[in-house]
């Protein structure tokens, strides 16, 4: 009997998407903790799967900011006006979309990014 091993590179319920960046800044090895809270300054809708939508007047939980070519995106989650209105997902936006309003920890913790920072759920 063969094994045959299915193509990880697509799969049925998402797909790989290309890389942004190739290292993150975060306050741990896994990203695991936010770095800041940020206020959303403008609505921002997103180009592809890989971001999130983000309202005018939001707080986004930024948990990276990418490093290199991608050091205009962090990543982060929104946190809507009412808990639960919005399903929680961890995305990328640009940075220029959102002003720091209160640091939680040091963004110290440099970090390789791999397929799975990208992939499209």
């Amino acid at each position: 009997m063969n094994l045959v091993l299915p193509d990880m590179s697509v799969c049925v319920s998402g797909r790989q998407m290309p890389k942004l960046a190739d290292k993150k800044l975060c306050a741990d090895s896994e990203c695991s903790h936010p770095i800041m809270i940020a206020w959303a300054l403008q609505d921002y809708y997103p180009g592809d799967c890989r971001f999130i939508p983000i309202r005018q007047g939001q707080l986004v939980y930024v948990y990276a900011m990418l490093k290199d070519r991608g050091n205009l995106f962090w990543a982060g989650s929104v946190q809507d006006s009412y808990y639960g209105q919005q399903e929680a997902r961890i995305g990328h936006f640009p940075s220029s979309v959102v002003v720091e309003a209160h640091p939680l920890m040091p963004a110290n913790t440099e970090v390789v990014t791999t397929k799975w920072d990208f992939y499209c759920y």
